[in-house]
C-alpha cells in the first residue's frame, strides 16, 4: 500500500493525553524552578500534571535521591536537575 494511503495505526498520543510528573522533595529550589516550566507547559497543552515526593515514597527516594528534580513523562524519566522548555513541549507532542 502506498505510504500516502496507509494510516498509523498507533498515532502520537495528543499532549491533553499525556501526564507529566515532577518527582523531587519540599525546600529544594530546583524543583520549584521545575515545577514553575511544567505547570506553564502543562498547562498551555492540556497535559495532566502531578508531583511525587521522594520523602513519601522509599523506592522514588532509592531510584531518584541523587537526581531530583526528575520530570517523567507518562512514567518515563525525561530530564532531571533542570526542565528545558522546548524539549519538553516536543516530548509532549506540540
Amino acid at each position: 500500500m502506498s505510504p500516502l494511503l496507509r494510516r498509523d495505526k498507533n498515532p502520537s498520543p495528543k499532549p491533553s493525553d499525556r501526564t507529566v510528573t515532577l518527582v523531587g522533595k519540599p525546600g529544594c529550589h530546583l524543583c520549584d524552578d521545575a515545577r514553575e516550566v511544567i505547570v506553564r507547559v502543562a498547562g498551555e497543552l492540556g497535559a495532566a500534571f502531578e508531583e511525587k515526593d521522594i520523602t513519601q515514597d522509599e523506592e522514588l527516594y532509592r531510584k531518584y535521591w541523587e537526581q531530583i528534580p526528575v520530570t517523567l513523562v507518562d512514567g518515563r524519566q525525561h530530564d532531571f536537575w533542570r526542565v528545558d522548555e522546548r524539549r519538553l513541549r516536543s516530548a509532549l507532542g506540540a
